[in-house]
């Protein structure tokens, strides 16, 4: 195996394990709960009995660790980010193996095809050359070594000069569907009201009475382990949880998160 496909391969392992690093971060964060608070109650075909009894375990849970899930939500945030990185990184690390000619390699592949077939320079040829010169030692006649210069045809090339345009475009789409993203949970953070038109939106069957009050009175990790809820339950059935907490919330006027909510967090001051 020659020594630039076994750098290749070596960089393919490594962006494919920097892919999945977030994943895995994730997974290992979320610990099973979403799984755990589901009691399967995602297939919504079980006794009135048992339903009420998980549902009613399922409100116990959120009532009574109300305005603790913000450090849950920030560790599946802080995955997203990652991820935002890893494609920044991916496009340099790239660009380095290439020797700086990766950044711009889909806008020159774009920039030749616009241009006249005259004054065409194949971007992709440059990176990805399709012939090369070979040098060729075999026993002449003589018995002495010879050595012949020859034309050699890599075929290889023309398929990676493909990959390596669509991983090009492909890095571009993910970077801009990231940061965007990346936006979208600034503004769910900062935002309260925002909250509420995505779960009204989301959840239709829920009353947004219900729903603002939820929202006032839970903090964004709780609306962000709802939605994910909302996600994966039946319908009906998270109707009725989403009822019966603000039913409860608006009951209870004076359900107060202790001191230790400021130290679990890591903040001095208790901001969302």
């Amino acid at each position: 195996m020659s020594p630039w496909r076994r750098v290749a391969q070596r960089i393919a392992t490594l962006q494919a394990i920097l892919f999945y690093t977030p994943r895995w971060l994730w997974k290992s964060w979320e610990g099973g709960k979403i799984h755990a608070l589901m009691m399967d109650l995602d297939i919504g075909i079980c006794s009135e009995i048992e339903k009420k009894q998980k549902k009613k375990l399922l409100l116990d849970y959120l009532w009574d660790n109300l305005r603790y899930h913000n450090w849950w939500a920030y560790r599946y945030y802080v995955c997203e980010f990652l991820s935002l990185c890893n494609v920044i990184g991916q496009m340099f690390l790239m660009n380095r193996f290439f020797d700086g000619e990766f950044m711009t390699f889909g806008l020159d592949v774009i920039t030749h095809m616009e241009a006249d077939q005259e004054d065409r320079m194949d971007p992709m040829i440059y990176i990805f050359p399709r012939m090369t010169k070979c040098t060729f030692y075999k026993y002449g006649v003589s018995g002495e070594v010879e050595r012949h210069d020859a034309i050699c045809i890599l075929p290889l090339n023309v398929v990676n000069e493909k990959i390596y345009i669509f991983l090009w475009f492909w890095f571009i789409i993910l970077t801009i569907l990231t940061t965007l993203t990346i936006f979208y949970r600034i503004i769910i953070i900062f935002s309260p009201r925002m909250r509420v038109y995505l779960l009204r939106l989301r959840f239709r069957l829920v009353r947004r009475d219900a729903i603002e009050i939820i929202v006032r009175r839970s903090k964004m990790g709780d609306w962000f382990l709802l939605y994910r809820l909302g996600e994966n339950l039946d319908s009906i059935i998270f109707r009725d949880v989403m009822q019966d907490l603000a039913n409860r919330l608006h009951n209870n006027q004076h359900h107060r998160v202790p001191d230790v909510d400021k130290i679990e967090y890591g903040f001095g001051v208790n901001l969302f």
